[in-house]
């Protein structure tokens, strides 16, 4: 699934916060616990000597055996063999009745000898924090920091970010909109940012690469079309002059004829291939709104001698009007190549069935009771049948012209023993 650079750095940079906040939390609250107790056991131990102090100058203190006030106590030796007078710190929990459960204590052992010379053992305790409570508290604070750095990071994304790549977006703009020819109708790059003013440099650049080499092959091609129709045309006329000549036999006269129908078939060839070649160019520039219904009435009666000549009844349909914004010459050639199509390969008393709507046009026609290979059938020099009068080219050209425009699609089926094609328009005219 593709994603806008945005949100691709933004899902990325999360999860490196995420991260790196939880390590560092990890560790943070490992040196925090570590200083509270190195704090507290200072404590203890200062503490301790402050007792000891006390207890030297008033030996009633000996008998205090239980945790008071004071939060210390002090025990007997009974076993010699257990006593020790090194500091001992340990972590323990100690029940507390106003909270009613075990609260975490830090816990000073120590023994000392007494002014009566009897061995005694001193414990002293405070209270430390909860590590839980700890946790609970690092964890909320650490989330509420994860959500501001986030938010802070989306919030520069809009507002930093957006207006520094607007010129990246600009430039990906002209692109889509660029045309041969047509650069002065793209937007200008305005930006400090080196990066975006070498890409732009180097798009300038490839675009005057592009549309010199396209110039140079326009002009050969239309050299190439006109330098090749001048002699055909030229071959063509001396047969037909040469047919004139009563002394040769109908033979030969046939082969005449057969060579003069290759050269206008060759004439032909060379017309649709530089059609072809103009319209992959994008030289039919101009559009305008074309209204269809009355185009294919108009080329119907253009074509009704070949039509009555092959016996088809021809049937028109009008459900909506169909109109798109194309170039006139192009739909003309668009109809008219469809419309040649479905009586070329249609048989004598076929039928040819046209449908208006206001999206789509469709034309259906009969003939051959197989159905063409839908992956090939626009595919130039396709011919579903070996028809020598046909160079494969107009529905080629048909194709070529509705990939031209970003609203029309073509398309092919066969049904009810009819092949159908249809021309549709994604772009709705506003009502005005």
């Amino acid at each position: 699934m593709q994603i806008s650079l945005k949100n691709y750095t933004l899902r990325y940079l999360s999860i490196t916060f995420f991260v790196i906040i939880s390590v560092w939390a990890a560790c943070f609250y490992a040196y925090i616990l570590d200083e509270v107790y190195d704090n507290v056991d200072d404590g203890l131990k200062n503490q301790k000597i402050e007792i000891l102090r006390e207890v030297y100058k008033y030996p009633e203190l000996l008998e205090t055996t239980d945790f008071g006030i004071a939060q210390f106590r002090i025990l007997p030796v009974t076993d010699s063999l257990s006593f020790f007078e090194d500091n001992r710190l340990s972590s323990v929990f100690f029940y507390m009745p106003y909270d009613d459960e075990q609260e975490p204590y830090r816990l000073l052992r120590t023994g000392f000898y007494a002014a009566d010379r009897k061995p005694y053992h001193l414990e002293i305790r405070t209270s430390t924090v909860e590590e839980d409570d700890l946790i609970y508290d690092l964890t909320s604070a650490l989330l509420v920091l994860y959500l501001v750095l986030v938010l802070g990071m989306y919030l520069i994304h809009e507002s930093v970010l957006r207006k520094a790549w607007k010129p990246f977006h600009t430039i990906l703009d002209n692109l889509k909109h660029y045309r041969f020819g047509k650069k002065e109708n793209l937007q200008p790059v305005h930006t400090n940012i080196s990066e975006f003013n070498n890409l732009e440099d180097e798009i300038q650049r490839m675009w005057k690469r592009n549309e010199d080499v396209f110039m140079e092959q326009k002009r050969f091609i239309e050299n190439a079309a006109h330098e090749l129709q001048t002699p055909l045309a030229i071959t063509i006329n001396k047969l037909e002059l040469l047919m004139e000549d009563e002394t040769l036999s109908g033979g030969q006269l046939t082969q005449l004829e057969d060579s003069k129908l290759s050269l206008r078939r060759l004439v032909n060839l060379n017309k649709a291939l530089l059609m072809l070649s103009r319209i992959e160019n994008r030289q039919y520039a101009e559009v305008e709104i074309i209204n269809f219904n009355t185009l294919t009435q108009g080329l119907l009666e253009d074509l009704s001698d070949l039509i009555a000549f092959k016996n088809i009844r021809v049937e028109c349909v009008e459900q909506g009007v169909f109109e798109a914004r194309v170039n006139n010459g192009l739909a003309v050639v668009l109809i008219s190549n469809l419309l040649r199509n479905a009586i070329r390969h249609n048989y004598e008393g076929g039928t040819i069935s046209i449908v208006f709507q206001s999206q789509r046009l469709s034309v259906a026609n009969t003939g051959s009771l197989q159905p063409l290979d839908s992956n090939k059938v626009f595919r130039r020099f396709y011919k579903g049948t070996q028809d020598t009068r046909s160079n494969g080219l107009g529905l080629a050209i048909v194709k070529s012209i509705a990939d031209g425009y970003a609203s029309l699609d073509v398309d092919y089926q066969f049904s009810a023993e009819k092949h159908i094609f249809t021309i549709s328009n994604s772009y709705v005219q506003n009502a005005e």
